[in-house]
């Protein structure tokens, strides 16, 4: 089997692993990604997790997998396809082999691919002897049997010593790419830090697949992809759930407050309320209530007694919250309400992304219930999206949704870390002990009301759910003041636009041909395809949108200036919806797709071309 070893110098890589929920993809990728970025490689991950708790070993519905997309130059997306697949049994090479690329390298674990196994993936023939991975350049390893005679001097049972042909696999993948297994093996030491023989086996198993790669050259392609030129500064890899804990600890540290998190369970927002349960020695407080209401409820409470709260959350949790959503705009109290998005309706592709809240973000609750809007774009700028939603929040009364999605919350990507120094401030309006407080006057700017603190000295009040007089926060049936309190409260929400940025534009900012419009986090393969399509000299821009209610004061302007506007998203067209609302005066076309799947590059390239020929 051995064979000259072909070295190709690329831009950019993208390697997909594959496997069984218990083949430890998850943990493979990421150890990856992580030894890729601290390299230097630009990075982006995207981890596809099944959807199906306990699906039975060897069937397409168990299969979970891990993309990375590592590069020399900025990486926005995981990439299409993959040049390498690691598919570790049939089904994983069933569900996975549509997204390898022609002529691409798969690896396989030769002794997974029996009748059993092809039975339980639903082939009906060898699909190593049928031809349909003709043009594939394909590598078989018995990496079970390898890794069990690498590990057989450590005492360990069958079933541990078998958990580790992960390993055996990454090790692979780490000569094959020219990369040291050393980082690796330091998280060993420091994940089985009380199980030195786990740590142990798992080191064996990593050098075994790196070595055995190396002395029988049985990777025939070995690629090598120089470090990216990027910003200097302490970086780490980071998960957009993270990025949105962190940066929701930053608000509270900024302003000085305690932070407090009420929050019920729910994929795939659950790694939030996780992170911030650790951060106690940052003063966080958190809370897992016995359902969403009960999650809001608290954080709403937490809110009144002078914490800044905020509750996470995917669509169907935010539904649920939608009655004390309309509690907290009416006590007008600051509070932060995140949501992961996911695909829907009901239960729908817990696992998978989708943009299918927005509406529901704007417009899902009762009455007149104006709430500030805002998306984050990137797994990394969830930090900086958390961040300006608690600043919104706090300075402005108000409780705001921040959306992010499955997609953003579990991919990772290399992120400087801030200084707090750098931070904007937020100043609150916090009440004090001899003002002359009322619970309804306002900030004539802004139109916040001021926060008074429960056991302040003279500044009782009367906030709650029921309509209440202006200035003096008594109940209030008087048909007048409802119409001022409702105009007021939709008032205050617009003129956040005074405070944010105006909206950007990617490419000809003059005005031209063809707009691209997105929203949240279909950026990074957007601007992908856009600065692709500009380099093939078609005049099209992108204005991609963080900030949805309310919307830069400048958008109309700036829909203005092109000939074609082509809104796309991960739905059937709630923001397309939304502008047409805003902005009838332009005609709007739309790439739509709801497949539990980010876009490619690829299709979006394809579908905007074939809306402009037509």
């Amino acid at each position: 089997m051995s064979q000259e070893t072909k070295v190709i110098e690329k831009h950019d890589v993208v390697i997909r692993f594959s496997g069984d929920s218990g083949d430890g993809m998850q943990l493979t990728g990421q150890q990856f990604s992580d030894t890729a970025a601290l390299f230097g490689n630009d990075v982006a991950t995207f981890p596809d997790y099944p959807a199906e708790i306990r699906a039975p070993q060897g069937t397409v519905g168990g299969v979970s997998g891990f993309q990375v997309h590592i590069g020399e130059e900025h990486v926005t997306t995981p990439g299409d396809y993959a040049d390498v697949l690691v598919a570790m049994n049939p089904a994983a090479l069933k569900a996975n082999l549509r997204w390898a690329k022609k002529e691409g390298t798969i690896i396989l674990d030769l002794d997974a691919f029996t009748d059993k196994h092809f039975e339980k993936a639903g082939y009906t023939s060898n699909p190593l002897e049928d031809g349909s991975l003709e043009g594939y350049n394909v590598v078989p390893v018995r990496m079970t049997e390898l890794t069990v005679e690498a590990l057989k001097e450590t005492g360990l049972d069958q079933k541990s010593v078998v958990r580790c042909k992960n390993m055996f696999a990454l090790g692979m993948i780490y000569w094959m790419f020219e990369e040291s297994v050393e980082h690796t093996e330091a998280f060993f030491d420091i994940k089985f830090g009380k199980k030195p023989n786990i740590a142990s086996a798992n080191k064996l198993a990593l050098r075994a697949g790196y070595n055995y790669a190396a002395n029988v050259h049985a990777l025939a392609v070995h690629f090598k992809v120089s470090p990216a030129t990027i910003e200097k500064g302490k970086y780490r890899t980071i998960t957009g759930n993270k990025a949105t804990a962190w940066g929701l600890l930053a608000v509270a540290e900024k302003a000085g407050l305690p932070l407090f998190c009420g929050s019920y369970p729910i994929t795939p927002a659950t790694d939030i309320l996780h992170e911030l349960a650790l951060r106690r020695d940052l003063g966080a407080k958190t809370y897992q209530a016995e359902d969403e209401i009960g999650g809001i409820c608290t954080a709403i409470g937490a809110s009144y007694a002078g914490n800044f709260a905020c509750t996470t959350t995917s669509g169907p949790g935010l539904a649920l919250k939608s009655e004390a959503c309309g509690l907290a705009v009416m006590a007008e109290l600051p509070l932060v309400i995140v949501d992961v998005q996911r695909g829907g309706p009901s239960t729908g592709l817990p696992t998978k992304t989708e943009q299918a809240d927005l509406l529901q973000a704007l417009y899902g609750r009762n009455g007149e219930s104006p709430m500030p809007v805002i998306a984050a774009s990137t797994s990394g700028n969830c930090f900086d999206y958390a961040y300006i939603a608690g600043k919104i929040a706090l300075e402005h009364m108000t409780p705001v949704v921040l959306l992010t999605d499955g997609f953003l919350a579990n991919g990772a990507q290399p992120w400087l870390i801030p200084s707090m120094d750098k931070l904007p401030e937020i100043k609150l309006r916090v009440a004090k002990e001899g003002d002359d407080y009322h619970p309804y006057s306002r900030d004539p700017e802004t139109l916040a009301r001021t926060w008074a603190l429960p056991g302040t000295k003279g500044l009782e009040h009367r906030i709650g759910g029921l309509e209440k007089m202006n200035i003096t926060g008594n109940i209030s049936y008087v048909p007048e003041n409802h119409q001022l309190m409702v105009d007021l409260r939709e008032e205050k929400v617009a003129r956040i636009a005074n405070d944010i940025p105006e909206q950007e534009v990617y490419g000809n900012a003059e005005g031209g041909d063809v707009l691209i419009v997105g929203w949240g986090g279909t950026y990074g393969h957007l601007f992908s395809a856009v600065k692709e399509m500009r380099a093939e000299g078609k005049d099209i821009s992108l204005a991609h949108f963080n900030y949805i209610n309310p919307l830069p004061k400048n958008t109309r302007d700036v829909l203005s200036r092109y000939k074609t506007i082509i809104v796309c998203e991960l739905n059937l067209g709630q923001f397309a919806k939304y502008l047409k609302s805003k902005f009838p005066e332009f005609n709007y076309k739309q790439v739509n797709k709801v497949a539990g799947l980010p876009f490619t590059v690829v299709e979006l390239k394809e579908k905007i071309n074939a809306l402009l020929n037509a």
